[in-house]
C-alpha cells in the first residue's frame, strides 16, 4: 500500500526494527514517520502485528 506513512530521514526514537525486509527499516531503526501496531485484545507479543509493514521493493 503505497503512501500509508512517509518514510523520513531520522528514525523514531525508542523503536528498534529487527525486519530488513521492511520499506520503513534501516540499520535496525525504523524510518516510518509512525507506526501502527495491531491486534485489540492481544494478550501475548505473538499475537501483535505491525500494520506499517510494507515489503522492501514494493513501492518502486
Amino acid at each position: 500500500m503505497p503512501g500509508r506513512v512517509d518514510k523520513i530521514k531520522s528514525h523514531i526514537q525508542g523503536v528498534k526494527c529487527v525486519v530488513n525486509t521492511c520499506h520503513y527499516w534501516d540499520g535496525d531503526h525504523c524510518h516510518a514517520q509512525e507506526i501502527e501496531v495491531q491486534a485489540p485484545n492481544a494478550k501475548t507479543t505473538e499475537m501483535t502485528d505491525c500494520a506499517t509493514f510494507i515489503p522492501n521493493g514494493s513501492l518502486s
